[in-house]
């Protein structure tokens, strides 16, 4: 019974130091994890896409009225026809939306094919962008 008492004492030091947050704020983890749609021109968005699609090219350029002009050549990397599902979100300087998103919508890609796909945004304060692809359910 004299051995319980310093073990149960220890046992709770160590819960208190190593386990137990008693408040405050937390720093952000994985920040940088899943972070391609800040940094990459082109993002896959499932497993589907990431096996099937990949892009050749995109070019970008302001059209004379402001406004940004982003085509995209999506390559098939398969030997069957397949279906994909695209948008494009227009950002700012800094990245952020512009709230200017495009609907997702219907490509076909044939086998091994390339297509472009174009988007333009509906004002002049695009200067980024980030077009997603995903297969079409």
């Amino acid at each position: 019974m004299k051995h319980i008492a310093p073990l149960l004492l220890a046992s709770a030091l160590i819960a208190g130091v190593s386990g137990c947050h008693s408040g405050g704020a937390y720093r952000p983890v994985n920040t940088t994890k899943y972070d391609l749609e800040n940094t990459e021109p082109l993002v896959l968005l499932d497993k589907g896409a990431q096996r099937s699609v990949t892009a050749s090219g995109i070019q970008k350029r302001v059209n004379e009225d402001g406004r940004m002009e982003v085509i995209a050549n999506l390559r098939n990397r398969e030997n069957r026809r397949i279906q994909v599902q695209v948008n494009c979100v227009f950002k700012d300087e800094q990245g952020f939306p512009t709230g200017d998103e495009t609907p997702f919508r219907n490509v076909f890609l044939d086998e091994n094919a390339q297509e472009a796909v174009r988007f333009v945004s509906m004002n002049d304060q695009a200067r980024k962008f980030t077009i997603r692809v995903r297969q079409a359910r």
